[in-house]
């Protein structure tokens, strides 16, 4: 198994591209299913997680290419006929997205066999609110033997359906599902992320006809059948998010490209907050750090445009150096706060009580050998890592590489002093 080694102390200084999102890469994958036509997805993320979700599209009869084109990574994706409407347990439990899947098939095939994705690291995260939202669609949906067993023979029909709280996942599961079913569907109170906006886009350029993205009502007017053209993935706003907080965590100036700064509002507030400067720019931002130590603040997670959970682990790592005590709240995820033992080794002074953890913060943190327990849990070991002294080695990074493209590439142009340790076995998530 791969390990990343970081060797702390040293500033960055550089310009990191943000690579294209990974949660609206996978949604926009399976997008794909919906027609027999191509789909040419442009400035996508090359991670294990794509690769994951373009196996299972290939076993549901999909041709997947993969290229560089004249825009960069691209995806081009071919569906010309679903050779069997079942989502094996193998393939789906490596990766939750891969669920979503489920909508798509049943709104292009009127049935499918979908392997319930189990467990997670970070918490149950039940796909409850995905089911009631395509049974509200007209589909009808067996559970046994850790299947979803759905049908729908005549056809998705629209709804008004009202989601009970933000889920993200069930905002876009349902808007797959909604674009081929006859008549209108009213999502309310549905998410309001960036991603949501994306994959709104993606099926209007393929002919669907969705309104209200980006808001908390979604209107979508069902069509008959649907095109295949090209789309651009947004910006990651997580990673983006992600190298900022490096960049404060070791000092210096990075410039982060190929992104919107936009996005993470709620994050720069909270890092200018803390004494790092946030400049905006055309496309994206510059993170500046002097010399000194931050100032400690509080965050509470929230859904977008709130500060994002995905950032939360990252934040605590920066954290643990600034002065004074922070106070981090977790509403989202009800076991996120799995990284504080790992950061503790480094040196970090943490206590959690429920969703709350208060960070102390320390003069310095020190190397330590630290476990990688999910994917952002596992990067906020590396931010920490780049200001401890010595070396910190982060085992089990196969959970990085679902989710950060050239990690140690992107870092590595700035300055940081940072290896990968290949291993000879391999696990999955």
């Amino acid at each position: 198994m791969d390990r990343i080694a970081i060797i702390g102390g040293a500033e960055l200084n550089g310009t990191i591209p943000i690579s294209g999102a990974k949660n609206s890469a996978l949604k926009l994958m399976a997008a794909s299913l919906l027609t027999d036509q191509p789909v040419r997805l442009t400035n996508m993320p090359r991670l294990a997680d794509t690769k994951f979700l373009g196996r299972l599209l290939q076993r549901l009869g999909a041709e997947l290419i993969e290229q560089d084109g004249a825009d960069g990574p691209e995806t081009l994706l071919h569906t010309p006929e679903i050779l069997g409407a079942i989502a094996p347990y193998d393939l789906v439990r490596q990766m939750r997205a891969s669920f979503n899947v489920l909508g798509p098939l049943i709104a292009r095939t009127g049935h499918a066999k979908v392997s319930l994705p189990g467990g997670c690291t970070i918490g149950a995260r039940p796909v409850d609110l995905h089911l009631k939202a395509l049974e509200a669609l007209g589909a009808t949906i067996d559970l046994h033997d850790g299947y979803v067993f759905a049908q729908a023979p005549r056809g998705l029909r629209g709804a008004e359906i009202t989601f009970p709280f933000v889920s993200v996942g069930a905002t876009e599961h349902a808007m797959l599902a909604a674009v081929l079913a006859e008549g209108v569907t009213v999502l309310h109170n549905s998410a309001c992320e960036p991603e949501i906006g994306d994959l709104a886009d993606c099926l209007n350029m393929m002919g669907a006809k969705v309104e209200g993205a980006g808001t908390s009502i979604v209107t979508i007017t069902g069509v008959a059948r649907l095109g295949g053209g090209s789309h651009a993935v947004i910006a990651d706003r997580i990673e983006t998010g992600t190298y900022a907080l490096a960049a404060a965590m070791a000092g210096g100036e990075v410039r982060l490209t190929n992104t919107r700064s936009d996005f993470n509002q709620a994050l720069s507030d909270k890092l200018i907050e803390a004494g790092v400067s946030v400049t905006p720019t055309a496309d994206g931002m510059i993170i500046r750090r002097g010399p000194g130590r931050l100032k400690a603040v509080n965050i509470d997670t929230t859904p977008y445009p709130g500060f994002a959970t995905d950032l939360q682990a990252q934040f605590m790592a920066l954290m643990t150096t600034a002065e004074g005590e922070s106070v981090i709240r977790e509403t989202i995820f009800e076991n996120r706060f799995m990284h504080v033992p790992e950061l503790a080794r480094l040196g970090a002074d943490i206590s959690v009580h429920g969703g709350e953890a208060r960070v102390r913060g320390v003069e310095r943190l020190n190397g330590a050998q630290v476990m990688a327990t999910d994917l952002r849990a596992s990067v906020s070991l590396v931010i920490a890592g780049l200001a401890a002294k010595g070396e910190t080695v982060v085992n089990r990074v196969y959970h990085l590489d679902r989710g950060f493209e050239r990690l140690e590439e992107k870092l590595g142009a700035c300055g940081a002093n940072v290896r990968r340790i290949k291993g000879s076995g391999s696990e999955e998530d």
